[in-house]
């Protein structure tokens, strides 16, 4: 069986190539532009791994991952920050951090090295 991967990104086209080259590595894919329904996304589909934009319109992915974090049913989840505003690597030190961070723009063999890290954890 595939590992799953939820993707949320506002930017369609970042999350249609994201999907199209993480599909073609393997991986099953439900994306999503933005989080309002992560947490129904995350109890139907049973994702190995959220990959998530810390810049999602009206939403902050961050704050979004300290929920994530948060709840007792879902704070193992793996959870990657994107982002391509400098200086918020510190994001990964406080309470509801993500388990990494991810700046953009990145190479896809980095992408999937850090996916294969979490995935291996």
């Amino acid at each position: 069986m595939n590992k799953k991967i939820l993707i949320l990104d506002d930017d369609a086209y970042l999350l249609e190539t994201l999907s199209i080259l993480l599909m073609d590595s393997g991986y099953e894919i439900r994306a999503l532009s933005n989080g309002k329904n992560i947490f129904d996304t995350i109890y139907e589909f049973h994702p190995d791994l959220v990959l998530m934009d810390i810049m999602l319109g009206d939403m902050d992915g961050r704050l979004i991952c300290s929920r994530v974090k948060q709840q007792s049913d879902t704070k193992n989840l793996p959870v990657i920050l994107m982002t391509g505003v400098a200086g918020l690597a510190n994001s990964l030190y406080l309470p509801g951090a993500p388990d990494d961070f991810l700046p953009k723009p990145f190479e896809l063999d980095f992408l999937l090295e850090r996916i294969d890290n979490q995935l291996s954890n």
